[in-house]
């Protein structure tokens, strides 16, 4: 069953699809034949062209992980557009029980539970394992969200996916007009350098400037970005 988030309430809903307090309609200005028609078909086209290539190198990484005893999937639920909860897919690069390891780290550490509060990240992260450091620099655990990308529930290109906890930290609209991406513009950008409420403005500039032209060039972002292995 497809569950929704209702934020007002922070409780999951049955079929009906919610749509959140933030997400009220979309500007005329935004409008157009490409985000409601050509960037979906694009994200289908592109998917399904890489999926053979696609498949091969996240079943050799996954062999890999599951070699050292784990699991090599994670998911975890995220906020998509118009509110609705999805579960994304990632190659695993944490530790398991990585949230009781988190909580427990920034108990000890006032130093990282600021940074944490202010950015949603660690630039030393104790979850992460050896293995799953390479997976970031490298950007090869989002490949399983190639998937999400084919079932609608994510673009190649659009805001960073947010967990469902983190919806009462963001102070913008943007995000809920669109369907969150494997890459953006916060992705490609000094991220670690920046707060969480942040990326409510590389959101808004997306939305304002979405177009075939700006995902190229966020596409091509990504791929330096990809080649320097400077993800997070």
């Amino acid at each position: 069953m497809t569950l929704h988030y209702d934020p007002a309430s922070g409780n999951a809903l049955g079929t009906e699809p919610v749509v959140a307090a933030q997400s009220v309609g979309t500007s005329d200005s935004n409008s157009g034949f490409y985000r409601y028609g050509v960037k979906r078909l694009l994200d289908i086209v592109i998917v399904v062209l890489a999926a053979p290539p696609m498949l091969l190198v996240i079943g050799v990484l996954a062999l890999v992980l599951a070699l050292g005893g784990a699991n090599p999937f994670y998911s975890q639920n995220r906020i998509g557009r118009n509110g609705r909860i999805f579960r994304m897919w990632k190659l695993r690069s944490m530790v398991v029980n990585a949230d009781g390891k988190l909580e427990a780290y920034l108990a000890e550490n006032p130093a990282a539970r600021a940074e944490w509060d202010r950015t949603q990240k660690l630039k030393s992260d104790p979850r992460i394992t050896r293995f799953g450091r390479i997976l970031r620099k490298s950007s090869l655990d989002e490949l399983p969200q190639l998937w999400n990308v084919l079932r609608g529930e994510m673009s190649l290109v659009g805001p960073r996916p947010m967990m469902v906890s983190q919806q009462a930290l963001y102070p913008g609209e943007a995000y809920y007009r669109l369907r969150p991406g494997i890459t953006g513009s916060w992705q490609v950008s000094k991220r670690n350098e920046s707060s969480f409420a942040d990326r409510a403005k590389f959101d808004l500039d997306y939305d304002r400037n979405l177009s075939l032209w700006a995902d190229m060039k966020l596409m091509a972002a990504t791929v330096r970005v990809v080649l320097r292995a400077t993800g997070h």
